[in-house]
């Protein structure tokens, strides 16, 4: 299968990265990428209590998103997939023609439930909590790692 270098990616975070170690590894992998990504952050400056923030926040996420965009929700709660499985996902819609790939990243509350609900999958990046800013790089590795074996690209071994 080849990887169809068309194929746009939003990434949409909760957040502003700040120069370091974790903005490092997002922007290696994002840079190695063929296909096009590009970084949303969104943003709740106003102390807001835990319910309401999340709910705001999932409004900048999903004002975020490309219109008719397949949606990933990186959610606790998501599908724990492995990352040939996560690969083959990503080769399907591309070769249903898919244009545009969406994926959401929460803030510290998570995610509203309406932006659960215009996922199209929830997925998890296993059990365990991860820090936020964290995720956009294991997010960018792994969609890197999902175009090489496509590719057939000997990145990734089993």
């Amino acid at each position: 299968m080849n990887v169809d270098a068309d194929m746009r990616i939003t990434l949409a975070a909760v957040g502003k990265a700040k120069d370091g170690v974790t903005k490092d590894l997002y922007d290696h992998y994002s840079a190695r990428l063929r296909w096009r990504i590009t970084l949303k952050e969104v943003e709740e400056r106003r102390p807001l209590k835990p319910d309401q923030l999340k709910d705001h926040e999932g409004e900048l996420l999903l004002a975020a998103l490309p219109r008719d965009a397949k949606v990933i929700a990186l959610d606790e709660r998501g599908k724990d997939l492995d990352s040939r499985s996560f690969a083959q996902l990503l080769g399907r819609w591309q070769d249903e023609g898919v244009r545009d790939l969406a994926f959401i990243i929460g803030g510290a509350e998570g995610l509203s439930k309406a932006a659960r609900q215009a996922a199209d999958v929830l997925l998890c990046l296993g059990r365990m909590t991860w820090p936020h800013m964290l995720v956009r790089g294991m997010l960018a590795e792994q969609l890197f790692r999902a175009e090489s074996i496509l590719a057939g690209h000997p990145y990734h071994r089993d």
